[in-house]
């Protein structure tokens, strides 16, 4: 092929790099050194509030909880005292047990209604959008306003609002948050009903992950509805439902305003969970170096649970 039908001119030498820009060109090093520090940046306004906000207060809670706190008497230090002193406590121990009943019950139905909301909701047709959006309003609203409206549905008289509709179906007008037997049940009802529709969301992006052809190869070998469900849609969130129990449960550990606007605790200590329990020892018994000792306990109880799913969930993505 001649240098014409290339398009080559053989007189001309190769022109070679183009020329550098003036200046000095930066180092290696300091290229590496603005790609690690430059992020930071950027992260150094919201780690400041962070820092500020939170972990000083928690490690000023830490160091309280060494001390007998009496103010304007100076703190008296008494070591470990406070954290025996939860061995012995029995309203600590009746707080925990409620606790992990709660964080177990509203753990489980909340994944399971989200569950179903779930595959009903999931699609690609035009009016699921509001459909979604309505079902999802419960997570965005103020749990305070939320824990009010359905503390004036418990009303626990006949004209209350769930009394009246049970009345139509021939029931006797319940006590709800009155009775100390059913009390902490329809708390767990309230936040079933609150974070159902946040599991609902993330079992969604699951769903949208799982291939398509699955189910129409599963469909094509006689598969039914229910064996789909149990062999292609089950293990392909089990990612989603390890990222779930890992949320609620801290979620439930951790609640407190539904608890404290709904019964405050009661009736009888009955729904007396471990963050009201640190509530009123700090704020009304003024016990701020015992409540500090028990919110440690809290945290290292998270932290715990927290670091053995990550363990779990690890070790079966391995296996």
């Amino acid at each position: 092929m001649t240098a014409a039908a290339t398009g080559l001119d053989p007189t001309r030498s190769d022109p070679g790099p183009p020329p550098r820009p003036p200046g000095p060109v930066p180092s290696v090093r300091r290229v590496r050194l603005r790609r690690a520090v430059l992020p930071w940046l950027f992260l150094s306004p919201a780690l400041l509030l962070f820092l500020y906000f939170k972990y000083l207060p928690m490690a000023k809670g830490i160091n309280l909880s060494f001390y007998k706190v009496q103010p304007f008497l100076g703190d008296q230090w008494v070591g470990l005292d406070n954290y025996a002193r939860i061995l012995d406590e029995e309203s600590f121990r009746r707080a925990l047990g409620h606790t992990v009943v709660y964080a177990a019950a509203q753990t489980a139905g909340a994944i399971l209604v989200g569950f179903v909301l779930a595959l009903l909701l999931e699609g690609r047709a035009r009016h699921l959008w509001f459909v979604r959006s309505a079902a999802f309003l419960p997570v965005v609203a103020a749990v305070a306003v939320v824990a009010e409206v359905w503390r004036l549905l418990y009303f626990p008289g006949s004209e209350g609002m769930l009394n009246s509709l049970l009345s139509w179906f021939g029931s006797d007008a319940q006590r709800f948050l009155d009775d100390p037997d059913q009390a902490l049940g329809w708390v767990i009802v309230v936040g079933i009903w609150k974070n159902a529709p946040y599991d609902m969301m993330i079992v969604l992006a699951g769903l949208a992950s799982i291939d398509r052809q699955l189910y129409e190869s599963a469909a094509l070998d006689g598969a039914g509805l229910v064996r789909r469900l149990r062999h292609v849609t089950l293990p392909a969130l089990r990612p989603v439902v390890t990222i779930l129990l890992t949320l609620a449960a801290i979620r439930g550990m951790r609640v407190f305003t539904e608890v404290y606007i709904l019964t405050g605790g009661g009736p009888a200590g009955s729904t007396d969970v471990l963050m009201t329990r640190i509530y009123d020892l700090g704020f009304r018994a003024n016990d701020l170096g015992f409540a500090s000792a028990c919110s440690v306990v809290l945290f290292l109880l998270t932290l715990v649970l927290t670091g053995g799913v990550t363990w779990y969930r690890r070790r079966k993505e391995l296996s």
